[in-house]
């Protein structure tokens, strides 16, 4: 899922549920052409997902593992704004047929998806 500075959904893409998101990164950061800052949590912090977010041009605001020989710095004042993302996902589980996977097939439960999206740009 990919929000813009304000916590609206600019990008959704739907993974396997035994896949690690950050294999689906690169898919997502392909709309993030101009951002100036990449901002995720700890799960991301690979070189793939690294690599894809430098090639953009924007700086990486992922903190580094504990099993990460070189630790990053951040800055701690814009890793504080991720939490848009994770208000915009408490949004979505106020709909009981996302919360639960109500949606069997993979096609239905994206379209739940962007169907509350477009809700959430109208608040």
């Amino acid at each position: 899922m990919l929000v813009d500075a304000l916590g609206n959904p600019l990008r959704v893409v739907l993974g396997p549920g035994q896949q690690a998101d950050c294999r689906r990164a690169a898919d997502v950061l392909v709309a993030a052409d101009g951002a100036g800052n990449a901002l995720a949590d700890k799960a991301y912090d690979t070189d793939a997902v690294v690599a894809a977010v430098e090639a953009l041009g924007a700086q990486v605001v992922i903190p580094s593992k504990k099993n990460r020989k070189t630790v990053r710095l951040i800055d701690r004042n814009l890793y504080r704004d991720r939490n848009k993302i994770e208000r915009f996902f408490s949004r979505l589980k106020q709909f009981r047929r996302l919360a639960t996977r109500y949606e069997k097939t993979a096609s239905s439960f994206l379209g739940m998806v962007h169907f509350v999206s477009a809700l959430s740009w109208l608040r």
